[in-house]
This record gives C-alpha cells, structure tokens and sequence, in this order.
C-alpha cells in the first residue's frame, strides 16, 4: 500500500494501535529517515489518548537503545537497535525477558531470531513521491490478517 501522508500513517496507527496488546511485538523496517519514529509517535500517543492521558513527546533511541513508556495498564519498550552488530550484544538487552507483560515496538531488528507468537512486521520504503511511503505489513499469529483490516 501507499501511505499518502502523514495524516494516513496517523490513521493506519491509529488502527494499530487499538488491536496493541502486552505481549505483541511490532517490528518496523527500512531505511533511515523512512519513517519508523514517526510510526511509533503515533502508535504510543494514539494508546495514550485511548487511554484518557496527555500525549508525550516519542523521541528514537537510537542512542539509548530504549525508551519505556508506562501507560496505565500498558507498558510500552521502544527499542532502536540501529547500533546493535552482533547478536551477542543484542542477547545482553533481555528484549524478550518480559514477553507477556510489555508491549515491544523494535526499529532495525535485523538480529532478532526469536520466534514470536504475536508479531506484526512493518516494512517501510521511499518512493517517488518525498511525502508517500511504501507500506508493507506481515503478521503472525493475531496480526495474520492485519493487512486486510487496513
């Protein structure tokens, strides 16, 4: 699909979002500047509006490797593993140590191997067009038909 703006890739959040659950995993893909940050802003501010809170400001850690966001019932660990180059360091991260009780949103997870039960795979490319994106998603488990609701 062809995300035409940045107002339908708030739309598109938004209808993640409220499927998002602890214990999903959201995998984003593609280059940089393409676009993941943007996805995860509103994913995480969508969840907090849902949810009746102030929306904060989502910055990439791509420097701390992780930001966590504590809303309500929900707890959030966006990861960017744009630094990461080795699996060993990746296994030092214990991103999968708390499966059920977060909600995991992973830029650049080339290294991750781990099977996972509910994971919804975003792959993001440039076009032409500098305010379009090209839009791919693959889901398993609860995110298998994902793309269809879109």
């Amino acid at each position: 699909m062809i995300v035409k703006s940045l107002e339908h890739l708030k739309q598109i959040s938004k209808k993640i979002s409220q499927k998002l659950k602890n214990g999903d995993c959201v995998f984003l893909i593609g280059e940089i500047g393409v676009g993941k940050t943007t996805l995860t802003r509103h994913l995480i501010n969508n969840i907090q509006s849902q949810k009746g809170l102030k929306e904060t400001e989502v910055l990439s850690p791509t420097f701390n490797l992780l930001y966590e966001y504590e809303i309500k019932d929900l707890k959030i660990m966006h990861y960017d593993l744009y630094r990461i180059k080795k699996t060993e360091e990746l296994e030092h991260l214990g991103i999968f140590s708390e499966n059920e009780k977060t909600i995991k949103i992973v830029e650049w997870p080339d290294l991750i191997k781990t099977p996972l039960t509910n994971k919804l795979e975003v792959h993001l490319e440039y076009v032409k067009n500098d305010n379009e994106r090209k839009m791919n998603i693959h889901g398993l488990g609860k995110w298998k038909n994902f793309e269809n609701e879109i």
